[in-house]
């Protein structure tokens, strides 16, 4: 160990990286206060302590296309980041999320300092996509932390690293969504139901979907029995587009901005038409019932002739049953979308099996009483020699 108490060489490569790391390097200083941390982060694990080697906007880009556009960059980051890791001689790599960049960098350390432990917080979806994978990562990974609590057996099934669940980071912001009593009024009425458009938080995606939505909220007004109360919590670097995009719809949704306003949103909400992705656990967590869409260009959808699942839904993969409707890709129009949210909108069969299915979450993702960050840098610490 270098002189100066544990040194942490820790690489997140997009914003919800950051988040994840952010928490996890405050956790590491409470347990161990002699911490100190070098690496690859954005503003939030900046706040706490790390000098970035470069901007996480060189490295945190989407999709094939996007991706091939960048590739220069992202491979001289790369090379950049195992030469740190090298000079630096850490007691630890902890590699977070964005596998396309982080476990290119942890395959060149292993070769080049092979005795350095090198901990990798997010699982790849190997239980998803290319299951090869983890195989592989058993050259380069010595202990995974799963956000997801089925993962550690997929893991262990693909004769993957070792792996421990540590809870998913939404586990500790339970208190901003869930209701407080009065804030998500009754159906049984007949009153007004408020219903959450969530087009998504990356550009493609929400050009995709969101003319789709525009053609799917009348539909569901005329089918429901009720008036409807539409949010649209918008994401800050995309607020703009979105707001322009639905001055022009029929049904206008109103846009909301900030964390503190999508969460309030979520605690009055009765049911939304979301995107696949965290926002679906975030929805489902809040006991929100939802109908989940998305859509792709056509490159990214062959991905899906190598699924080895019958679902992108995060609750969905939780629970181990389909109980939130997905309406994928062809799939994905307005009529569809609209006959499928409607019936979650009054207290139906529908609604009250999705309430029910997601009332089975809190059980399934227990961790006990560690908060996720701490239970992760207690492993940190324990595969360092700590």
């Amino acid at each position: 160990m270098l002189e100066g108490g544990l040194h942490v060489f820790i690489v997140a490569g997009e914003e919800s990286g950051d988040q994840l790391g952010f928490k996890l390097m405050r956790s590491l200083r409470a347990q161990c206060p002699d911490v100190r941390f070098s690496g690859v982060g954005g503003h939030a694990m900046q706040a706490e302590g790390l000098t970035s080697l470069f901007p996480l906007d060189d490295i945190a880009v989407m999709g094939f296309t996007a991706v091939i556009g960048r590739l220069p960059t992202i491979i001289d980051r790369v090379h950049r980041t195992v030469d740190a890791v090298v000079a630096a001689k850490p007691d630890i790599l902890v590699i977070i999320d964005s596998p396309d960049f982080t476990h290119a960098v942890a395959k060149r350390v292993r070769r080049r300092l092979p005795d350095l432990p090198v901990v990798d917080y997010v699982s790849p979806s190997v239980w998803a996509w290319r299951p090869g994978r983890a195989r592989r990562m058993r050259g380069y990974v010595d202990h995974v932390l799963a956000l997801l609590p089925f993962e550690p057996a997929a893991h262990q099934r693909l004769g993957g690293p070792a792996c421990t669940y540590v809870g998913h980071p939404l586990i500790e912001r339970l208190g901003e969504l869930r209701p407080a009593h009065g804030e998500r009024p009754p159906l049984a009425g007949g009153g007004p139901a408020t219903v959450l458009v969530l087009p998504g938080s990356r550009r493609s995606e929400v050009s995709r979907l969101l003319p789709v939505f525009r053609e799917t909220l009348p539909l569901v007004e005329a089918a429901s029995r009720r008036p409807l109360r539409w949010l649209l919590p918008a994401v800050p670097h995309l607020a703009a587009e979105v707001e322009a995009a639905v001055a022009t719809w029929p049904v206008k949704p109103q846009i909301l901005h900030g964390g503190e306003a999508k969460f309030a949103a979520f605690r009055s909400a009765h049911a939304a038409l979301a995107a696949s992705g965290t926002v679906t656990l975030e929805l489902a967590l809040s006991g929100v019932p939802m109908v989940v869409a998305y859509k792709v260009g056509w490159l990214e959808s062959q991905v899906r002739h190598f699924l080895t699942v019958s679902t992108i839904t995060l609750a969905n993969l939780i629970l181990g049953e389909n109980a939130i409707p997905e309406r994928l890709q062809w799939d994905c129009t307005p009529d569809k979308l609209a006959a499928t949210l409607a019936p979650l909108i009054e207290e139906g069969p529908e609604r009250r099996a999705q309430l029910a299915a997601l009332a089975r979450l809190d059980e399934a993702m227990r961790i006990g009483d560690e908060e996720p960050s701490e239970r992760a840098a207690r492993i940190v610490l324990s595969v360092a020699g700590r």
